[in-house]
């Protein structure tokens, strides 16, 4: 008896609209999978892209403080070197 089965979709018998709808709906899985990953991935990028801008500005500010302070020092030893010159002389 010869095997004149020539359906290489499925060995049940599956018809080929059957297959193929079963195999758009696993891409289409797949596809969804593949967009929620990359929306992950932008959002990551954009955290990164946000957080040494936010570092950056708080370094800068923190540069901007100890700046100010180290001139405080800076005219407060003027003001004590003028002191001394004038106590001496």
């Amino acid at each position: 008896m010869a095997n004149n089965n020539n359906n290489p979709f499925g060995q049940n018998g599956e018809s080929p609209e059957l297959f193929a709808a079963r195999l758009s709906l696993i891409g289409t899985a797949l596809s969804t999978l593949g967009d929620g990953l990359q929306t992950l991935a932008a959002g990551i990028t954009l955290q990164e892209l946000q957080n040494p801008s936010n570092q950056s500005s708080q370094k800068q500010s923190d540069q901007s403080k100890q700046l100010e302070r180290l001139q405080k020092q800076v005219d407060q030893l003027t003001r004590q070197m003028q002191k001394g010159r004038l106590l001496k002389e």
